[in-house]
């Protein structure tokens, strides 16, 4: 076996090897459509890898060949789908179409010429190569992903593209070999060594890239509450640890504000259940709504919410507090219930203060409330630390 043909069948097994990984991933994961359609990709390139084996072998290889340029544009044109519905942009249905019915009508009007390995046939055959990785990388772009991963994927999708424009010349300078030539050439093994690292480094690029996001998503997953759409326990604790190293670094303050809903449990034992999932909604939009970017709104449980306030001292906490309270206080009627409401206990963090503290004495302040007749926001005073409820003052 030459060697461009050695490598013409790694490239063959790596495309198995990918098409297996992104399968698998797809197959895992049903909402993977990304990682379906790269799957696709693949499999389409081990059937191009596989049929210019038998280019070779053919005495009239020019229909053969159109077929193998053909089949080849498709897997690079899939794989800029595949990427659009990972990234979530959407898809240039109109370019990738145009691009493929211009590519393929102008080859087969090449198709009949003397010498098909003259330098302007073999940019035809190349340029749309170079066009469809552009289409991809034009893809990453427009997602607005800027992280590492996506940028080196970029770059990559690039530098494959503009080696199909080099080939051409490189052909050239090395005396066109022809299409029976091709896997005995020199320029063959280049050819077939170049496309082998950069399929390699790009599958590896978009293979990583999709476990990064799906990693992601599964652990967005296990920290969002599916109910209210706001962060559950777990991810309340993860965020507001984030949150407050970044706030204890500018030298900022933070306040916390905890909430409960007045009389719940009486709404779901005379409503039902449905209703009190629709007022637990109704109060989470109300919490987001009201809160900057910067805040971390989180359901602790049942009708329990809670709300860190990062460089926000207890005068900005306690308007917004207020703000929900005398909200959620108006929307009964829309909802259909007489009369809504809820309590809240504001603190402002200590120096040295972890979660569970601030947490403890929001809860103190939020029982106070509810001891005061409920539908209030209570303010502790930052500088008592008790565990008896008795000992906070309020207004």
């Amino acid at each position: 076996m030459s060697a461009a043909g050695f490598v013409l069948a790694i490239n063959i097994f790596v495309a198995g090897l990918f098409t297996a990984a992104f399968g698998t991933v797809a197959w895992r994961n049903r909402s993977a459509i990304g990682a379906r359609w790269l799957a696709i990709a693949y499999s389409i390139g081990m059937a191009n890898a596989a049929l210019e084996f038998i280019l070779p072998t053919m005495q009239d290889p020019a229909l053969l060949n159109l077929t193998v340029f053909t089949v080849a544009l498709s897997a690079f044109l899939v794989s800029v789908i595949g990427l659009a519905r990972h990234y979530g942009t959407p898809v240039l249905w109109n370019a990738l179409a145009l691009l493929a019915i211009a590519s393929v009508g102008l080859n087969a009007a090449l198709m009949d010429q003397a010498s098909s390995a003259s330098f302007w046939r073999a940019m035809a055959y190349q340029l749309p190569y170079f066009a469809a990785h552009v289409l991809g990388a034009l893809t990453v772009w427009r997602s607005h992903r800027r992280q590492p991963l996506d940028l080196t994927l970029l770059v990559f999708l690039l530098v494959s593209g503009l080696q199909f424009v080099a080939k051409p010349f490189l052909a050239l300078s090395m005396g066109d070999p022809g299409t029976a030539d091709y896997l005995h050439s020199l320029y063959g093994a280049y050819s077939q060594t170049l496309t082998a690292f950069l399929l390699i480094a790009t599958g590896v690029l978009m293979l990583l890239i999709i476990v990064r996001d799906e990693m992601a998503a599964i652990t967005l997953r296990s920290e969002t509450d599916k109910l209210s759409g706001l962060w559950n326990r777990r991810g309340f604790e993860n965020h507001t640890e984030r949150a407050l190293v970044l706030a204890r670094k500018a030298s900022l303050p933070s306040a916390l504000v905890v909430a409960d809903l007045d009389h719940f449990k009486h709404i779901n034992d005379t409503l039902g259940h449905a209703w009190g999932d629709t007022v637990i909604t109704a109060f989470a939009r109300l919490l987001t709504d009201n809160a900057e970017p910067r805040m971390v709104v989180a359901r602790q449980g049942g009708e329990e919410f809670a709300v860190l306030l990062p460089g926000a001292n207890l005068a900005t906490a306690r308007l917004y507090a207020e703000g929900v309270r005398v909200a959620f206080s108006g929307i009964g009627p829309q909802l259909g219930i007489s009369a809504l409401s809820a309590s809240f206990g504001v603190v402002q963090l200590l120096p040295h203060d972890d979660l569970s503290d601030t947490l403890r004495r929001a809860d103190q302040a939020l029982y106070e409330a509810k001891k005061s007749g409920r539908n209030r926001v209570i303010v502790a005073d930052p500088m008592l630390v008790t565990s008896n409820p008795e000992q906070l003052t309020g207004s």
